[in-house]
């Protein structure tokens, strides 16, 4: 199945469609000539509100962990967006729910074949860090932190993040060399693939 077909058979899934408290409206970008490919958790009220992935505070502060103009982020051609769980999954006790897991298996391995490009992947927060990652990795940096602290030993072409959300202030505050060190080497790898370095 070439990715057209494939774009428009994710839009219409509705496989756990009684799990979803919204309904299904999957949400996903991507291209053939994509270098760049984010894989996040899955989209939140918002964002299943509008359609467009990272449209709300988490994605304001993704793009500028990444100084990227908001016409930058969204240039599919360049950039694909494919959450671990394509659905807003519902409210949990403390913020949503995570990601559904059968949208992983069904469609990743699909997408990632029609997008023969790729330079960069971004592994934003857990659940795409648990998916991606070697399992020996996983074993010795079992929490974000450290494997967010180990980014040189991640297997590339990944590189992981902590969730950008705005619960993640405390997180931010207290691992200041993130943003100090981690984000201007991810900021530096992902214009060089966009060819924004001078």
């Amino acid at each position: 199945m070439s990715l057209i077909p494939l774009l428009n058979e994710i839009r219409d899934c509705s496989h756990c469609k009684e799990h979803l408290p919204l309904g299904p409206r999957p949400v996903v970008r991507a291209s053939e000539t994509a270098r760049i490919l984010i894989i996040g958790q899955a989209p939140g009220t918002k964002v299943h509100a509008s359609g467009i992935p990272w449209d709300d505070a988490s994605g304001k502060r993704l793009r500028e962990w990444l100084a990227l103009t908001p016409e930058q982020f969204y240039d599919e051609t360049h950039i694909a967006i494919v959450p671990m769980g394509f659905c807003y999954p519902g409210k949990g006790k403390s913020g949503d729910l995570p990601p559904r897991k059968e949208c992983a298996p069904l469609w990743h391995k699909l997408l990632l074949e029609q997008m023969p490009s790729l330079e960069l992947v971004l592994l934003i927060g857990q659940y795409a860090q648990n998916y991606y990652l070697p399992a020996d990795f996983l074993k010795q940096h079992k929490t974000l932190t450290e494997r967010v602290q180990n980014w040189q030993q991640v297997p590339r072409p990944f590189y992981v993040l902590p969730h950008p959300s705005p619960r993640n202030q405390i997180w931010l505050k207290k691992n200041p060399w993130f943003e100090s060190n981690v984000v201007s080497e991810i900021r530096t790898q992902c214009h060089k693939s966009l060819g924004l370095c001078d």
